[in-house]
């Protein structure tokens, strides 16, 4: 479990797993590899009974700026046909799926600017913290790209409602915490300095639990979440996105 990652900073503090996007220095850009890294961890824990609680939180002034634009233009400048940002995108939503499936209860600790997938990976934790100064966007629409990374689309229409998440997706338009509080998409907004601070008064309840209840209470909302992913048939996401950018790609080549 507390393996030496590189895209990720991986500490254990009892039963709280804390797992940190690191890549500070691209904002904490969501690549392959992190999505790989994410995989191995998610996997770790479906069998590992001492994890009751799962904090996912990032490194440097970001939780994360988004998914990794330029890992798109290389994959594509090395495969045309798209495969291999097929597999890229398939990563993405098996992260997400496993995400939403977990039986540890998940918190996911916001601060700086959470985008597009960033946001997308935020939003199927359990339970969503921000810092006042967070700063919010869907940005898909402008980059000319489908909102479908990772299976994010019904995840947000049921967290926030589909009125305002269509907003938010055609008009791009970025947002503060107090409004994504609004949205449902933040549970609780902290002054940054307060947010450790925060997260911990969560935890503590939680993890004094019965461990058996809280398991069968989130397998009863997991199979709730299952449910509407496949109703909008997210499962065909991955082919989505590599059949837009594929396009696009082609057009400004001509």
């Amino acid at each position: 479990m507390l393996a030496d990652f590189k895209s990720l900073r991986v500490t254990a503090d009892g039963p709280v797993l804390n797992v940190q996007l690191n890549r500070p220095e691209s904002g904490n850009s969501i690549d392959g590899h992190t999505l790989t890294e994410l995989l191995e961890v998610l996997r770790a824990l479906e069998d590992d009974r001492t994890v009751r609680v799962m904090v996912l939180s990032g490194t440097g002034d970001h939780f994360s700026q988004g998914a990794d634009r330029a890992e798109f233009r290389s994959l594509m400048d090395k495969d045309t046909a798209g495969a291999e940002l097929r597999a890229l995108a398939d990563r993405a939503h098996r992260v997400c799926l496993a995400l939403s499936h977990m039986a540890v209860v998940t918190i996911a600790q916001l601060h700086g600017d959470v985008i597009g997938a960033g946001l997308g990976l935020a939003a199927f934790c359990d339970l969503r913290i921000g810092a006042d100064t967070c700063r919010f966007r869907m940005p898909e629409v402008v980059l000319g790209i489908p909102p479908v990374w990772g299976g994010v689309l019904p995840r947000l229409a049921e967290e926030a409602g589909q009125a305002q998440v269509r907003r938010l997706l055609l008009t791009a338009e970025s947002f503060d915490a107090n409004r994504a509080q609004q949205m449902s998409i933040l549970h609780e907004v902290v002054p940054a300095a307060d947010l450790n601070a925060a997260v911990t008064r969560w935890v503590k309840p939680i993890v004094r639990r019965d461990p058996t209840t809280m398991r069968i209470t989130k397998s009863i909302l997991n199979a709730r979440a299952g449910a509407a992913e496949l109703s909008v048939g997210s499962h065909l996401d991955a082919e989505l996105l590599t059949a837009a950018i594929t396009r696009r790609d082609l057009a400004r080549g001509q």
